[in-house]
Protein backbone atom coordinates (compact mmCIF):
# COMPACT_ATOMS: atom_id res chain seq x y z
CA UNK A 1 0.00 0.00 0.00
CA UNK A 2 1.34 3.39 -0.97
CA UNK A 3 0.90 6.72 0.73
CA UNK A 4 -1.22 9.52 -0.62
CA UNK A 5 0.17 11.66 -3.38
CA UNK A 6 -1.77 14.84 -2.80
CA UNK A 7 -1.09 18.43 -3.70
CA UNK A 8 -3.44 19.80 -1.06
CA UNK A 9 -1.59 22.56 0.84
CA UNK A 10 -0.98 21.87 4.50
CA UNK A 11 -2.12 24.59 6.89
CA UNK A 12 0.37 25.75 9.48
CA UNK A 13 -1.76 24.49 12.36
CA UNK A 14 -4.64 22.06 12.65
CA UNK A 15 -6.27 20.73 15.78
CA UNK A 16 -5.80 17.05 16.61
CA UNK A 17 -9.44 17.03 17.69
CA UNK A 18 -10.56 17.31 14.06
CA UNK A 19 -9.63 13.77 12.93
CA UNK A 20 -10.63 12.34 16.30
CA UNK A 21 -14.13 13.77 16.01
CA UNK A 22 -14.34 12.56 12.40
CA UNK A 23 -13.40 9.05 13.53
CA UNK A 24 -15.98 9.03 16.32
CA UNK A 25 -18.63 10.20 13.86
CA UNK A 26 -17.63 7.46 11.41
CA UNK A 27 -18.09 4.72 14.01
CA UNK A 28 -21.35 6.06 15.45
CA UNK A 29 -22.98 6.67 12.08
CA UNK A 30 -21.66 3.42 10.64
CA UNK A 31 -23.03 1.33 13.50
CA UNK A 32 -26.31 3.10 14.16
CA UNK A 33 -27.28 3.37 10.50
CA UNK A 34 -27.15 -0.33 9.70
CA UNK A 35 -26.87 -2.62 12.73
CA UNK A 36 -30.57 -3.37 12.38
CA UNK A 37 -29.96 -4.60 8.82
CA UNK A 38 -27.20 -6.93 10.04
CA UNK A 39 -29.34 -8.43 12.80
CA UNK A 40 -32.29 -8.90 10.44
CA UNK A 41 -30.07 -10.60 7.88
CA UNK A 42 -28.45 -12.99 10.34
CA UNK A 43 -31.76 -13.97 11.88
CA UNK A 44 -33.28 -14.49 8.42
CA UNK A 45 -30.69 -17.20 7.66
CA UNK A 46 -31.38 -19.02 10.91
CA UNK A 47 -29.29 -17.36 13.62
CA UNK A 48 -30.62 -17.47 17.16
CA UNK A 49 -30.70 -14.24 19.15
CA UNK A 50 -27.39 -15.21 20.79
CA UNK A 51 -25.76 -16.09 17.47
CA UNK A 52 -26.96 -12.87 15.82
CA UNK A 53 -25.59 -10.82 18.73
CA UNK A 54 -22.30 -12.72 18.48
CA UNK A 55 -22.13 -11.98 14.75
CA UNK A 56 -22.70 -8.27 15.36
CA UNK A 57 -20.02 -8.23 18.05
CA UNK A 58 -17.54 -10.09 15.83
CA UNK A 59 -18.12 -7.70 12.93
CA UNK A 60 -17.63 -4.62 15.12
CA UNK A 61 -14.43 -6.02 16.63
CA UNK A 62 -13.16 -7.22 13.25
CA UNK A 63 -13.57 -3.92 11.44
CA UNK A 64 -12.16 -2.05 14.41
CA UNK A 65 -9.06 -4.25 14.42
CA UNK A 66 -8.61 -3.85 10.66
CA UNK A 67 -8.70 -0.07 10.93
CA UNK A 68 -6.32 0.05 13.87
CA UNK A 69 -3.73 -2.24 12.30
CA UNK A 70 -3.87 -1.22 8.64
CA UNK A 71 -4.33 2.52 9.14
CA UNK A 72 -1.40 2.57 11.56
CA UNK A 73 0.89 0.55 9.28
CA UNK A 74 0.03 2.38 6.06
CA UNK A 75 -0.64 5.85 7.50
CA UNK A 76 -3.66 5.95 5.16
CA UNK A 77 -7.26 6.71 6.21
CA UNK A 78 -8.45 3.16 5.46
CA UNK A 79 -12.00 2.46 6.59
CA UNK A 80 -13.69 -0.92 6.88
CA UNK A 81 -17.27 -1.95 7.47
CA UNK A 82 -19.63 -4.87 7.37
CA UNK A 83 -21.42 -5.51 4.10
CA UNK A 84 -24.77 -3.78 4.58
CA UNK A 85 -26.04 -4.82 1.11
CA UNK A 86 -24.85 -8.32 1.94
CA UNK A 87 -26.99 -8.33 5.09
CA UNK A 88 -29.96 -7.15 3.04
CA UNK A 89 -29.26 -10.04 0.66
CA UNK A 90 -29.54 -12.47 3.57
CA UNK A 91 -32.98 -11.08 4.41
CA UNK A 92 -34.20 -11.82 0.91
CA UNK A 93 -32.48 -15.22 0.75
CA UNK A 94 -33.97 -16.85 3.84
CA UNK A 95 -32.72 -19.79 5.89
CA UNK A 96 -30.85 -22.55 4.04
CA UNK A 97 -31.81 -26.20 4.57
CA UNK A 98 -28.90 -26.76 6.93
CA UNK A 99 -29.77 -23.80 9.14
CA UNK A 100 -27.35 -21.17 10.37
CA UNK A 101 -24.36 -23.54 10.30
CA UNK A 102 -24.81 -23.83 6.53
CA UNK A 103 -25.12 -20.05 6.25
CA UNK A 104 -21.83 -19.68 8.13
CA UNK A 105 -20.23 -22.10 5.68
CA UNK A 106 -21.50 -19.88 2.86
CA UNK A 107 -20.02 -16.81 4.59
CA UNK A 108 -16.62 -18.54 4.71
CA UNK A 109 -16.76 -19.42 1.01
CA UNK A 110 -17.71 -15.82 0.13
CA UNK A 111 -14.81 -14.54 2.23
CA UNK A 112 -12.50 -16.96 0.41
CA UNK A 113 -13.71 -15.56 -2.91
CA UNK A 114 -12.85 -12.03 -1.76
CA UNK A 115 -9.34 -13.19 -0.85
CA UNK A 116 -9.05 -15.04 -4.18
CA UNK A 117 -9.95 -11.83 -6.04
CA UNK A 118 -6.91 -10.26 -4.38
CA UNK A 119 -4.54 -13.17 -4.93
CA UNK A 120 -5.60 -14.04 -8.48
CA UNK A 121 -5.86 -10.90 -10.59
CA UNK A 122 -7.41 -12.73 -13.55
CA UNK A 123 -10.30 -13.74 -11.31
CA UNK A 124 -10.59 -10.20 -9.97
CA UNK A 125 -10.73 -8.78 -13.49
CA UNK A 126 -13.42 -11.29 -14.43
CA UNK A 127 -15.56 -10.06 -11.52
CA UNK A 128 -14.99 -6.44 -12.52
CA UNK A 129 -16.12 -7.37 -16.07
CA UNK A 130 -19.67 -8.13 -14.89
CA UNK A 131 -21.79 -5.30 -16.36
CA UNK A 132 -22.42 -2.59 -13.80
CA UNK A 133 -26.05 -2.38 -14.88
CA UNK A 134 -26.69 -6.04 -13.96
CA UNK A 135 -24.76 -5.95 -10.69
CA UNK A 136 -26.57 -2.76 -9.66
CA UNK A 137 -29.96 -4.16 -10.70
CA UNK A 138 -29.33 -7.26 -8.60
CA UNK A 139 -28.44 -5.07 -5.63
CA UNK A 140 -31.58 -2.95 -6.14
CA UNK A 141 -33.72 -6.11 -6.21
CA UNK A 142 -32.09 -7.31 -3.00
CA UNK A 143 -32.72 -4.00 -1.24
CA UNK A 144 -36.32 -3.52 -2.38
CA UNK A 145 -38.09 -5.72 0.17
CA UNK A 146 -36.39 -4.11 3.17
CA UNK A 147 -37.04 -0.65 1.74
CA UNK A 148 -40.76 -1.48 1.64
CA UNK A 149 -40.80 -2.06 5.39
CA UNK A 150 -41.41 1.60 6.36
CA UNK A 151 -44.57 1.65 4.20
CA UNK A 152 -45.77 -1.69 5.55
CA UNK A 153 -45.17 -0.50 9.11
CA UNK A 154 -47.54 2.44 8.61
CA UNK A 155 -50.43 -0.03 8.46
CA UNK A 156 -49.31 -2.26 11.34
CA UNK A 157 -47.88 0.41 13.69
CA UNK A 158 -49.33 3.75 12.51
CA UNK A 159 -48.10 6.31 15.01
CA UNK A 160 -44.81 4.57 15.82
CA UNK A 161 -43.85 4.25 12.16
CA UNK A 162 -45.02 7.79 11.42
CA UNK A 163 -42.81 9.14 14.22
CA UNK A 164 -39.75 7.25 13.01
CA UNK A 165 -40.27 8.19 9.36
CA UNK A 166 -41.20 11.81 10.16
CA UNK A 167 -38.09 12.46 12.23
CA UNK A 168 -35.94 10.74 9.62
CA UNK A 169 -37.40 12.93 6.84
CA UNK A 170 -37.01 16.18 8.79
CA UNK A 171 -33.43 15.36 9.78
CA UNK A 172 -32.66 14.39 6.19
CA UNK A 173 -33.75 17.89 5.20
CA UNK A 174 -31.43 19.72 7.61
CA UNK A 175 -28.60 17.24 8.41
CA UNK A 176 -28.54 14.32 5.97
CA UNK A 177 -25.68 12.52 7.71
CA UNK A 178 -27.64 12.16 10.94
CA UNK A 179 -31.02 11.15 9.48
CA UNK A 180 -30.78 7.42 10.17
CA UNK A 181 -29.18 8.03 13.56
CA UNK A 182 -32.18 10.21 14.45
CA UNK A 183 -34.53 7.43 13.32
CA UNK A 184 -32.69 4.96 15.58
CA UNK A 185 -33.07 7.31 18.56
CA UNK A 186 -36.81 7.76 17.94
CA UNK A 187 -37.27 4.00 17.55
CA UNK A 188 -35.46 3.45 20.86
CA UNK A 189 -38.03 5.76 22.49
CA UNK A 190 -41.31 4.77 20.83
CA UNK A 191 -40.81 0.99 20.88
CA UNK A 192 -40.59 0.59 24.69
CA UNK A 193 -43.48 3.03 25.12
CA UNK A 194 -45.82 1.20 22.74
CA UNK A 195 -44.67 -2.39 23.20
CA UNK A 196 -43.14 -3.00 26.64
CA UNK A 197 -40.00 -5.10 26.39
CA UNK A 198 -39.60 -8.32 28.40
CA UNK A 199 -38.49 -7.68 31.96
CA UNK A 200 -35.10 -9.38 31.70
CA UNK A 201 -34.33 -8.50 28.08
CA UNK A 202 -30.92 -7.00 28.89
CA UNK A 203 -29.79 -9.62 31.40
CA UNK A 204 -27.68 -11.41 28.77
CA UNK A 205 -26.60 -8.29 26.92
CA UNK A 206 -22.93 -8.56 27.88
CA UNK A 207 -20.99 -9.58 24.75
CA UNK A 208 -20.56 -13.35 24.55
CA UNK A 209 -18.98 -14.68 21.33
CA UNK A 210 -20.66 -17.86 20.12
CA UNK A 211 -18.57 -20.23 18.00
CA UNK A 212 -20.56 -21.66 15.09
CA UNK A 213 -19.16 -24.77 13.39
CA UNK A 214 -19.85 -24.39 9.66
CA UNK A 215 -21.38 -26.86 7.27
CA UNK A 216 -21.19 -26.59 3.49
CA UNK A 217 -23.49 -27.34 0.59
CA UNK A 218 -23.48 -26.55 -3.10
CA UNK A 219 -26.91 -24.90 -2.81
CA UNK A 220 -25.69 -22.43 -0.19
CA UNK A 221 -22.53 -21.70 -2.16
CA UNK A 222 -24.58 -20.82 -5.26
CA UNK A 223 -27.50 -19.19 -3.45
CA UNK A 224 -25.63 -17.28 -0.73
CA UNK A 225 -21.85 -17.23 -1.28
CA UNK A 226 -21.79 -16.06 -4.90
CA UNK A 227 -24.40 -13.27 -4.53
CA UNK A 228 -22.83 -12.17 -1.22
CA UNK A 229 -19.42 -12.00 -2.88
CA UNK A 230 -20.75 -10.08 -5.87
CA UNK A 231 -22.76 -7.47 -3.96
CA UNK A 232 -19.87 -6.93 -1.56
CA UNK A 233 -17.39 -6.39 -4.38
CA UNK A 234 -19.75 -4.24 -6.48
CA UNK A 235 -21.29 -2.11 -3.76
CA UNK A 236 -18.57 -1.96 -1.08
CA UNK A 237 -15.02 -2.78 -2.16
CA UNK A 238 -14.95 -1.11 -5.58
CA UNK A 239 -16.76 2.09 -4.41
CA UNK A 240 -14.57 2.13 -1.30
CA UNK A 241 -11.44 2.18 -3.45
CA UNK A 242 -13.01 4.90 -5.61
CA UNK A 243 -13.55 7.12 -2.55
CA UNK A 244 -9.91 6.70 -1.51
CA UNK A 245 -8.69 7.43 -5.06
CA UNK A 246 -10.89 10.51 -5.30
CA UNK A 247 -9.21 11.90 -2.18
CA UNK A 248 -5.69 11.30 -3.49
CA UNK A 249 -4.91 7.91 -1.92
CA UNK A 250 -3.73 4.96 -4.00
CA UNK A 251 -3.65 1.83 -1.82
CA UNK A 252 -2.87 -1.49 -3.50
CA UNK A 253 -6.22 -3.26 -3.77
CA UNK A 254 -5.02 -6.87 -3.76
CA UNK A 255 -3.59 -6.91 -0.19
CA UNK A 256 -6.74 -5.23 1.11
CA UNK A 257 -8.96 -7.90 -0.44
CA UNK A 258 -6.77 -10.67 0.97
CA UNK A 259 -6.77 -9.21 4.48
CA UNK A 260 -10.50 -8.46 4.57
CA UNK A 261 -11.27 -11.90 3.16
CA UNK A 262 -9.09 -13.60 5.74
CA UNK A 263 -10.55 -11.57 8.61
CA UNK A 264 -14.05 -12.34 7.36
CA UNK A 265 -13.31 -16.07 7.69
CA UNK A 266 -12.55 -15.52 11.38
CA UNK A 267 -15.62 -13.36 12.04
CA UNK A 268 -17.80 -15.87 10.15
CA UNK A 269 -16.94 -18.54 12.72
CA UNK A 270 -18.61 -16.29 15.30
CA UNK A 271 -21.65 -15.49 13.13
CA UNK A 272 -20.53 -12.43 11.13
CA UNK A 273 -21.29 -12.41 7.42
CA UNK A 274 -18.68 -10.20 5.66
CA UNK A 275 -16.15 -7.42 6.21
CA UNK A 276 -15.00 -5.13 3.41
CA UNK A 277 -13.82 -1.65 2.55
CA UNK A 278 -16.23 1.02 3.73
CA UNK A 279 -18.04 2.88 0.97
CA UNK A 280 -20.55 5.29 2.53
CA UNK A 281 -18.53 6.25 5.62
CA UNK A 282 -15.15 6.12 3.87
CA UNK A 283 -15.34 9.79 2.92
CA UNK A 284 -15.71 10.78 6.59
CA UNK A 285 -12.16 9.60 7.25
CA UNK A 286 -10.55 10.20 3.84
CA UNK A 287 -12.11 13.57 2.97
CA UNK A 288 -10.86 17.06 3.81
CA UNK A 289 -13.31 17.38 6.70
CA UNK A 290 -11.25 14.75 8.57
CA UNK A 291 -8.16 16.99 8.47
CA UNK A 292 -6.82 19.67 6.12
CA UNK A 293 -3.55 17.71 5.90
CA UNK A 294 -4.02 14.44 3.94
CA UNK A 295 -1.09 12.89 5.83
CA UNK A 296 -2.91 13.19 9.15
CA UNK A 297 -6.31 11.83 8.14
CA UNK A 298 -5.31 8.32 9.13
CA UNK A 299 -5.86 9.44 12.73
CA UNK A 300 -9.58 9.50 11.96
CA UNK A 301 -9.42 5.82 10.93
CA UNK A 302 -7.49 4.95 14.08
CA UNK A 303 -10.14 6.68 16.18
CA UNK A 304 -12.95 4.93 14.31
CA UNK A 305 -11.22 1.59 14.83
CA UNK A 306 -10.83 2.14 18.57
CA UNK A 307 -14.46 3.30 18.75
CA UNK A 308 -15.67 0.12 17.04
CA UNK A 309 -13.82 -1.98 19.62
CA UNK A 310 -15.72 -0.14 22.36
CA UNK A 311 -18.99 -0.48 20.42
CA UNK A 312 -18.38 -4.24 20.22
CA UNK A 313 -18.66 -4.36 24.01
CA UNK A 314 -22.06 -2.61 23.79
CA UNK A 315 -23.36 -4.40 20.70
CA UNK A 316 -25.06 -7.05 22.83
CA UNK A 317 -27.36 -4.38 24.27
CA UNK A 318 -28.38 -3.18 20.79
CA UNK A 319 -28.93 -6.78 19.70
CA UNK A 320 -31.03 -7.60 22.76
CA UNK A 321 -33.20 -4.53 22.22
CA UNK A 322 -33.68 -5.24 18.51
CA UNK A 323 -34.49 -8.90 19.11
CA UNK A 324 -37.15 -8.07 21.69
CA UNK A 325 -38.75 -5.36 19.53
CA UNK A 326 -41.44 -5.80 16.85
CA UNK A 327 -39.47 -6.95 13.77
CA UNK A 328 -41.33 -4.64 11.41
CA UNK A 329 -40.33 -1.53 13.35
CA UNK A 330 -36.68 -2.62 13.38
CA UNK A 331 -36.97 -3.28 9.65
CA UNK A 332 -38.43 0.21 9.26
CA UNK A 333 -35.18 1.70 10.51
CA UNK A 334 -33.23 -0.70 8.29
CA UNK A 335 -35.32 0.22 5.26
CA UNK A 336 -34.80 3.94 5.80
CA UNK A 337 -31.05 3.33 6.09
CA UNK A 338 -31.04 1.54 2.73
CA UNK A 339 -33.14 3.97 0.67
CA UNK A 340 -30.11 5.92 -0.52
CA UNK A 341 -28.39 2.69 -1.51
CA UNK A 342 -31.50 1.59 -3.40
CA UNK A 343 -31.63 4.92 -5.24
CA UNK A 344 -27.96 4.68 -6.19
CA UNK A 345 -28.30 1.07 -7.35
CA UNK A 346 -31.39 1.84 -9.43
CA UNK A 347 -29.69 4.84 -11.03
CA UNK A 348 -26.61 2.81 -11.94
CA UNK A 349 -28.74 -0.06 -13.25
CA UNK A 350 -30.47 2.25 -15.73
CA UNK A 351 -27.45 4.35 -16.67
CA UNK A 352 -27.06 2.67 -20.11
CA UNK A 353 -30.19 2.89 -22.30
CA UNK A 354 -29.29 -0.18 -24.37
CA UNK A 355 -29.09 -2.29 -21.17
CA UNK A 356 -32.39 -1.16 -19.63
CA UNK A 357 -34.29 -4.37 -20.40
CA UNK A 358 -31.61 -6.79 -19.11
CA UNK A 359 -31.28 -4.64 -15.98
CA UNK A 360 -35.02 -4.68 -15.35
CA UNK A 361 -35.11 -8.44 -15.91
CA UNK A 362 -32.36 -8.80 -13.31
CA UNK A 363 -34.18 -6.48 -10.92
CA UNK A 364 -37.65 -8.08 -11.08
CA UNK A 365 -36.24 -11.62 -10.91
CA UNK A 366 -34.16 -10.76 -7.85
CA UNK A 367 -37.01 -8.88 -6.16
CA UNK A 368 -39.47 -11.73 -6.83
CA UNK A 369 -37.99 -14.00 -4.18
CA UNK A 370 -37.76 -16.83 -6.72
CA UNK A 371 -36.13 -20.03 -5.42
CA UNK A 372 -35.25 -22.95 -7.70
CA UNK A 373 -33.33 -26.02 -6.49
CA UNK A 374 -32.86 -24.24 -3.17
CA UNK A 375 -30.95 -21.40 -4.86
CA UNK A 376 -32.12 -17.87 -4.11
CA UNK A 377 -33.41 -15.15 -6.41
CA UNK A 378 -30.24 -13.01 -6.50
CA UNK A 379 -28.37 -15.69 -8.42
CA UNK A 380 -31.24 -16.31 -10.84
CA UNK A 381 -31.66 -12.57 -11.36
CA UNK A 382 -28.07 -12.24 -12.50
CA UNK A 383 -28.42 -15.31 -14.73
CA UNK A 384 -31.67 -14.04 -16.30
CA UNK A 385 -30.32 -10.55 -16.89
CA UNK A 386 -27.06 -11.88 -18.30
CA UNK A 387 -28.93 -14.20 -20.68
CA UNK A 388 -31.12 -11.31 -21.88
CA UNK A 389 -28.09 -9.06 -22.39
CA UNK A 390 -26.30 -11.79 -24.36
CA UNK A 391 -29.42 -12.36 -26.47
CA UNK A 392 -29.74 -8.68 -27.34
CA UNK A 393 -26.08 -8.40 -28.27
CA UNK A 394 -26.30 -11.57 -30.36
CA UNK A 395 -29.29 -10.15 -32.24
CA UNK A 396 -27.31 -7.03 -33.10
Amino acid sequence: MTAAQSTTPTPPTASAAVPISAGLLTAIVGFASSFAVVLAGLQAVGATAEQAASGLIALCAGQGALMLVLAWRSKLPLSFAWSTPGAALLVSTGMPHGGFAEAVGAFIVAAGLIAAAGLWRRFGRAVEAIPTSLASAMLAGVLLNLCLAPIQAIEAFPWQAAAIIGVWALTLRVARLYAVLAAVVVAAVVIPVSTPLPEHVFDAAWPVPVLVLPSFSLDSVIGISLPLFLVTMASQNIPGLAVLNANGYRPAASPLFVVTGGTSVVTALFGGHMLNLAAITAALCAGPDAHPDPKRRYIASLTAGASYIVIALLAGIAAAFATASPPLLIQTVAGLALLASLAGAASAALSKPDEHVPAIVTFVTTASGLSILGIGAAFWGLIAGGAMLALLKLRR
